[in-house]
């Protein structure tokens, strides 16, 4: 069964829960659990501040997953996955404004990525049930200085600005993350369009892969690298991250 499922603020107060009909469902629980149906809804029209669909433990990225972004980024197209930690206090919400690190960095990026949250505990899982540990999937945006990047050699502190990590609308349960459409906007012009099937290292291959070093709990998200054309981003800027049957993912940069 498909369900979106959301984190939010409504009179004052965090809500979890799911969406049906442009309505919000809380729930009692985590979304991996038995939780509990409140019996309560509410409009959507009536959330107050989307907050990140979840709050992980462990935020992994991966890097040069599209082999159009590795040619791109002048990079030979990786053999094994190129994975690195980013921050979790750089995760933001939809909605949310990014804020450019002023004074730090002059070139800041966006990159369009699909994520993936996972469900139940993860430890050497073999690729082919890798998928029956994802609880679902959202968007999200790895913002990236890159001028720190290049300078450091190392990505994680370039990746782990406050707001640099986008994630939401929601959780999106029961899609399978082989071949959906990634695009971004822009200020309403498509700058990214790809599909996942055009990712180096399918989600099944990663979650196997990373699964071999640590244990995966539930809640944690991998971001899964991003296609080419990503670029600068600037203060006012607003940038979307559209991925097909998952949604949109909207932020401004402030700063």
């Amino acid at each position: 069964m498909n369900r979106k499922f959301l984190r939010c603020i409504k009179d004052g107060k965090i809500v979890s829960g799911y969406v049906e009909d442009e309505n919000v469902f809380p729930i009692d629980g985590e979304f991996w659990e038995d939780f509990k149906v409140t019996g309560e809804s509410f409009p959507m029209a009536e959330i107050e501040k989307w907050l990140p669909p979840v709050t992980p433990s462990k935020l992994i990225a991966i890097g040069l997953n599209y082999r159009a972004h590795a040619e791109e980024a002048k990079h030979q197209i990786p053999e094994t996955p190129v994975s690195f930690i980013k921050s979790t206090t750089s995760i933001t919400s939809h909605g949310a404004d990014i804020i450019y690190p002023v004074g730090l960095s002059k070139a800041v990026d966006y990159e369009a990525e699909l994520a993936v949250v996972i469900g139940k505990r993860a430890y050497k899982v073999d690729e082919k049930e890798a998928l029956d540990y994802v609880l679902g999937l959202t968007c999200a945006n790895d913002v990236s200085a890159r001028d720190i990047q290049k300078r450091d050699g190392q990505w994680m502190l370039a990746k782990s600005f406050n707001t640099f990590t986008p994630l939401g609308p929601w959780i999106v349960s029961g899609v399978s993350p082989l071949d959906l459409r990634v695009t971004s906007r822009l200020n309403g012009q498509t700058r990214q369009d790809s599909r996942t099937s055009d990712m180096i290292f399918s989600v099944p291959h990663l979650i196997h892969f990373l699964s071999q070093v640590m244990p995966l709990l539930p809640g944690d998200v991998i971001i899964t690298g991003t296609p080419s054309g990503v670029g600068r981003l600037s203060d006012g800027d607003v940038i979307e991250i559209e991925i097909e049957n998952i949604g949109v993912l909207s932020n401004t940069v402030k700063g």
